[in-house]
């Protein structure tokens, strides 16, 4: 019998930014969704800047350059929300 094996590849490949929500898509297919009250630079820039995001880190990493924020793959699946750096 053989097995399949699944490539997991964690690296980001589509970033859509709503009013509720974060959610990006991973090169393998998965998406990840979370509330964007947890991403608070990103809930009080405008929804312009939000549009504009770059891989970072080889694509284990988000960049907004007009608001100066990054997120990584891997906090984004353990479900860490980001800090509040605004202050």
């Amino acid at each position: 019998m053989s097995i399949s094996a699944v490539a997991i590849d964690p690296r980001v490949a589509n970033v859509t930014v709503t009013e509720e929500a974060l959610i990006v898509t991973l090169s393998d297919g998965r998406q990840i969704r979370a509330p964007l009250s947890w991403f608070p630079r990103l809930a009080a820039a405008s929804p312009a800047a939000r549009q504009v995001w770059e891989p970072a880190g080889a694509g284990h990493g988000i960049h907004w350059p007009e608001i100066d924020e990054d997120l990584s793959v891997d906090g984004l699946l353990k479900g860490f929300p980001a800090p509040d750096r605004r202050r």
